[in-house]
């Protein structure tokens, strides 16, 4: 019925005129202006209320600012979600742009998010390693916004507060998971050389008075002792009645719709994930078995496929690099990747925006072995840091495993995601979104979803000459992707135990021991985001396979990555629906 009456509705609407058409016509152009102001004065409201997050976008009028994390600063957020959220309701969202409809949605979700999180999810009460002010204070020595010497006075202002936060996050504390205990204890300890190493550096490099360095001094050893005495508290705490650090399906489905925005639900994207796992493993079984016999020489079959597969990957993946020599391996590989996208003409890549490769800061290990910290859109030539894992306290049976995980064919696919024209490409493109919504409220699951759709993309432009050898490691990496969601699902959801991940991640994705190892802490220590590269992925291949079946020929590759970047870091859905609405009205 909706195909008849749909085309009948415009040719009628098409054919009114008069006042009733103006009338809405003029609802319109009055409702975003009106709309524009609101969002110029809740992005300036925002940062009063989270001035650590203006920071790390670059916005640092409050950089000298450290919140309290108590009961005052919850209420606060939950007030200012509520007023804004009320706000939006005498908007009509009819009457708004395209652009500005995806404004609104991100505003919302992002305010109603906040107020769960205070009220139903309650972090704040189960997760000390929520509580770390390291990271706040490293990005003021590492910034090149201004002079050294304002930062460190922003810097030393911010340190006052430093006892009481920590004050506070004792009381917070309420039967923590163990999990979360223990990355808060480390975390905090190897975030205190930023006090300590960090800030001595950049004190000898200063202008400051002789008094100025003594009270910076003097409040950086305050705020060690609070750290340190935090870290020893957590140790001491008596914790007869741990919370799982299993989230639940109820929260976890939740979370999974605020964080992920996706137009699949989660359950939905459960069953996607295990169908595609079964898809990879047939086209990896093609691959092992044209290459068994040229790594395995006359060995005799399995005759089990998942078990030939594997063989085949763990010969491959003796071909890595050295311990000592990982990060720089990493460097070098940077300048081949931007030549491939040059040459192939896949999207323009901006040579002045910085990226520097550096040993992944002690504040942040635990969690992930590689990731990246982009400037946000205050701060868009900033450096971006790509952060590398550092194997020297590794003994050596660990090393050599992880290096089996990051060989010859997956080290290169790593950059890809990470860097070149993954995570790096996509937040500069990001930065430069003429939509301050879509860049501050970055959707997670299009950002990792875009690093995970490009590793594909690059192969299947020629990247690593059509090698069956890179093709079976780039289904591997996928399947990655792909059993994260159906690892962070099953544990929290169904109650996965560490056994049952294990195998899961060692025998069904075929990684190595120390990358499962580092897989089951990360998803007990997380929750969600581990479904962030398989829905994005999903959404955005198949975004883009629908646009050349309706273009063919007019469809252009370069043009579609950039055009889609082009929309800030909104949820997928809502950049296949600007895209397409802006396709249809170029065709009038």
């Amino acid at each position: 019925m909706k195909k008849i009456i749909v085309p009948v509705l415009c040719i009628a609407l098409a054919s009114c005129g008069g006042s009733e058409q103006k009338k809405e016509t003029k609802a319109v152009a009055d409702a975003n202006p009106r709309f524009e102001v609101f969002k110029n004065s809740f992005i300036e409201n925002l940062w009063k209320v989270y001035p650590g997050w203006a920071s790390s976008q670059g916005y640092h009028k409050y950089d000298d600012i450290l919140v309290i994390p108590d009961q005052n600063e919850r209420d606060a957020e939950v007030r200012f979600a509520s007023a804004n959220l009320d706000t939006l309701k005498t908007f009509d969202l009819a009457a708004l742009s395209d652009n500005n409809k995806t404004d609104y949605r991100m505003i919302e979700n992002q305010l109603l998010s906040a107020v769960w999180a205070v009220k139903e999810q309650k972090s704040w009460e189960w997760n000390p390693s929520e509580y770390n002010v390291c990271s706040a204070f490293a990005e003021i020595l590492n910034g090149t916004y201004d002079s050294l010497d304002v930062r460190l006075h922003n810097f030393s202002q911010k340190l006052r507060n430093v006892p009481e936060f920590y004050k506070a996050a004792r009381k917070n504390i309420e039967d923590p998971t163990l999990e979360h205990t223990q990355l808060a204890i480390e975390q905090n300890l190897g975030g205190v050389s930023v006090f300590e190493k960090d800030l001595t550096d950049a004190i000898k490099k200063s202008k400051l008075t002789k008094d100025e360095i003594s009270k910076l001094n003097e409040r950086a050893a305050d705020a060690v002792k609070a750290i340190k005495n935090f870290a020893d508290w957590l140790k001491k705490l008596k914790n007869d009645k741990p919370r799982s650090f299993r989230l639940g399906k109820e929260l976890y489905a939740k979370k999974f719709e605020f964080d992920i925005q996706s137009g699949y639900t989660v359950d939905q994207i459960y069953e996607k994930a295990l169908a595609h796992k079964k898809e990879l493993h047939e086209k990896m079984f093609e691959l092992a078995d044209r290459l068994w016999e040229k790594y395995m020489n006359k060995t005799p079959k399995p005759g089990d496929k998942l078990v030939e597969i594997r063989n085949v990957i763990d010969k491959i993946s003796e071909t890595h690099g050295k311990p000592d020599e990982f990060q720089a391996a990493i460097e070098q590989q940077l300048p081949v990747l931007i030549q491939f996208i040059k040459d192939k003409d896949l999207i323009f890549i901006d040579p002045s925006k910085p990226l520097v490769v550096r040993k992944e800061p002690a504040y942040m290990a635990g969690v992930a072995g590689a990731s990246i910290s982009a400037p946000g859109p205050y701060d868009k030539n900033g450096n971006t840091y790509y952060n590398v894992g550092s194997l020297a306290a590794w003994d050596k049976d660990k090393a050599e495993s992880y290096l089996r995980e990051y060989n010859k064919y997956i080290l290169q696919i790593l950059n890809i995601h990470e860097a070149i024209p993954g995570h790096y490409t996509q937040l500069v493109y990001s930065n430069q979104s003429p939509s301050l919504i879509k860049s501050l409220f970055g959707n997670n699951a299009m950002i990792e979803g875009w690093a995970v759709y490009t590793e594909r993309m690059m192969l299947e432009n020629g990247y690593g000459n059509n090698e069956d050898e890179m093709w079976l490691m780039y289904y591997k990496w996928n399947l990655r992707s792909t059993c994260n969601t159906i690892l962070d699902y099953s544990v929290h959801t169904k109650n996965m135990s560490k056994e049952e991940a294990m195998n899961l991640l060692m025998n069904e994705a075929f990684q190595q021991k120390t990358e499962a190892e580092n897989k089951w802490r990360r998803v007990s220590v997380t929750q969600v985001q581990l479904c962030c590269y398989f829905t994005g992925y999903t959404e955005i291949y198949d975004f883009r396979e629908e646009l050349k079946k309706q273009m063919g020929d007019k469809f252009n590759l370069k043009k579609f990555h950039e055009k889609f970047l082009s929309y800030g870091s909104a949820p997928v859905k809502d950049i296949k629906e600007l895209m397409l609405v802006e396709m249809n009205q170029t065709k009038k």
